[in-house]
């Protein structure tokens, strides 16, 4: 490996599944923004909903996500009961309306249980129109997936579910925080196939302590024994700064920047060998899988779940830390539970920040989505002025090529893509956010 590949990978850049990114967010815009926006909405408009659920029975060490660890069932009832009055308030405004997506996460999204997902639903279901619903999906931890739950699921439609396995070496699991053997992995799969859903997503990780590219390969042999539709493979973000459990992480132990390429390709070379389509940055599907269809016919998105084939609107976000987007902005609720539910106990939304649209970040961040999809796009001349300094570092070491007005990734600078799209952000030359490595 070159120097300058290392000099590359060892740079930090946002995961740009948003622009502008959330370091730009402001207290601007607020929780009366946010219900302008919902207002204006226009009548038919089609919409996703997503749906937050902060809380984990235990907390993994590596995790980057809002939530925390609670045994107790009291806590988690009473965020539903939030969750649900959220949900009203926004209908109220918002109701009515076609949706096409609905997803929910987490933490661990199951931990309000069978009942409250059912009621939800309901609700849901009541206030919007499902008629056109396209996909349904969930976030599981396979180690709180049971009978039960499986039953809920299946009663409220969810067809999608994505399971966290990160990886299948028992030392890389006591590292991280998270034992989960294969057989646990491979009983929830089974319960959810037995249950009518279709569709199974499966997540893995490199970058982990103690983990080789030896570990990686077998871990993604091994997940492409259950068949999965889809597969995401994310690059470990280490930001002990953001997420305090990370500290928990013996960082002598996490793989250097040669360590982490070698593993990704690992991975890369693995599913592709065993037949699955590498998507985007980080996704892998089956050929005839509705993301493997709008990857090669450039109707590929992405948003805060990632890669995505959601083509609504606009999406609202519901709970602790979610976020949404209009035609006009971004919209975000506060980011700890007791804030987000002081601000549903008061009677309005819990939004605090956000961010309103200019002209040059829809023009941005558009070019920033198609390079991130389709690893090509054609820039207008002045933005195209503007970054090739920061361009022409990437094009001299051959991770992408520029003519003209066209940029394309090489295949060998696939892995470095969010550092191109870095050189048309503009926000991020303005800023000094602290941002994860690029690879």
């Amino acid at each position: 490996m070159t120097s300058s590949a290392l000099f590359h990978a060892e740079r930090a850049v946002p995961r740009y599944t948003s622009y502008p990114t959330a370091p730009h967010f402001s207290a601007e815009v607020d929780a009366a923004r946010h219900a302008q926006w919902l207002a204006a909405l226009l009548a038919g408009a089609s919409l996703s909903l997503y749906l937050h659920v902060p809380f984990c029975s235990s907390i993994c060490f590596y995790c980057g996500c809002t939530t925390k660890a609670t045994r107790r069932a009291s806590p988690v009832a009473a965020y539903a009961a939030r969750l649900e009055r959220e949900i009203e308030r926004v209908a109220a405004q918002a109701g009515g309306r076609p949706v096409t997506h609905i997803a929910w996460g987490g933490g661990t999204p199951s931990l309000i249980g069978p009942e409250a997902l059912r009621r939800l639903h309901a609700r849901i279901a009541g206030w919007f129109d499902l008629e056109p619903l396209a996909e349904h999906a969930i976030e599981l931890d396979p180690r709180e997936t049971d009978g039960p739950l499986a039953d809920a699921l299946a009663a409220i439609g969810v067809d999608r579910v994505s399971f966290g396995v990160q990886d299948f070496s028992a030392h890389v699991q006591s590292a991280i925080g998270r034992v989960q053997p294969f057989g646990t992995v491979e009983r929830a799969v089974r319960l959810m196939r037995e249950n009518g859903v279709g569709a199974i997503n499966l997540d893995l990780m490199y970058g982990l302590p103690h983990q080789t590219a030896r570990d990686v390969r077998r871990t993604a042999h091994i997940a492409a024994q259950l068949k999965p539709e889809r597969l995401a493979l994310f690059g470990y973000a280490h930001v002990p700064w953001v997420r305090p459990n990370q500290r928990l992480i013996d960082q002598t132990a996490l793989p250097g920047a040669a360590e982490r390429l070698e593993q990704a390709e690992a991975a890369r070379e693995t599913l592709v060998a065993l037949g699955y389509v590498a998507i985007g940055l980080d996704h892998f599907a089956r050929p005839d899988d509705p993301m493997a269809v709008a990857a090669r016919e450039g109707r590929l998105h992405r948003n805060f779940q990632g890669y995505t084939v959601d083509r609504a609107e606009a999406l609202i976000g519901f709970g602790t830390s979610a976020i949404s987007r209009f035609p006009q902005g971004f919209t975000q609720n506060a980011a700890d539970t007791p804030s987000y539910i002081r601000a549903i106990d008061a009677g309005g939304l819990a939004t605090v920040r956000g961010v309103a649209f200019t002209g040059d970040d829809l023009r941005r961040g558009a070019l920033i989505e198609r390079l991130m999809c389709d690893f090509a796009v054609d820039l207008d001349e002045e933005i195209l002025i503007e970054a090739t300094p920061r361009l022409a570092p990437l094009a001299a070491d051959g991770l992408i090529r520029i003519e003209g007005r066209h940029v394309e990734v090489t295949p060998s600078g696939r892995p470095f893509v969010r550092l191109a799209a870095a050189a048309l952000d503009a926000r991020l030359q303005q800023g000094a956010a602290r941002h994860s490595v690029a690879v």
